[in-house]
């Protein structure tokens, strides 16, 4: 700062040395970035995987030798997290791997002159239950999980009745 007289009164606006305001940039949401391909991310940091499998694990070694009981749910639920990191990764891939397959299938009916037909939402969704519940068939829990649903669409149902008290 200027070093200014006490004698003379100070201006109302005096010049001060501007200094450059500090531009904080997302990535995320930033065109320097790149665009974001999931297939391209996957394939680059492939490598995060067997880390990840390794640290289970570790996890799974020290679940075994652990004997106090807080550390022990400590790690379980580490390792329940872990794994459902895991299975959504593989969920989302399918999911991936099936829109993929549905573009190359449109692109051939294109190729071939017809005119493409794009799913709705609804319709992929059928597809995925059936998907899943083929699954399910072919490993066996159908039964298991077919009982589960009707269970909770019972006590949806009772919830929806009217209670005994006000009749």
């Amino acid at each position: 700062p200027l070093e200014m007289s006490a004698k003379k009164p100070v201006p109302f606006l005096r010049q001060v040395v501007s200094v450059k305001k500090k531009v904080h940039r997302d990535p995320r949401f930033d065109d320097l970035s790149g665009e974001y391909k999931p297939e391209i991310f996957m394939k680059t940091y492939s490598f995060l995987d067997s880390i990840k499998k390794q640290e289970k694990e570790v996890v799974q070694k020290q679940l075994k030798k652990c004997r106090d009981m807080e550390q022990k749910e400590k790690l379980q639920q580490l390792l329940n997290r872990m794994t459902q990191q895991e299975q959504a990764q593989k969920n989302q891939q399918k999911l991936r791997e099936r829109e993929l397959f549905l573009k190359r299938q449109q692109r051939e009916l294109a190729k071939q002159g017809k005119k493409p037909f794009f799913l709705k939402k609804s319709e992929k969704w059928k597809l995925e239950l059936a998907e899943k519940y083929a699954e399910l068939k072919r490993s066996g829990k159908l039964e298991s999980f077919l009982k589960k649903k009707r269970k909770r669409n019972a006590i949806k149902d009772k919830r929806r009745l009217p209670s005994q008290q006000n009749l």
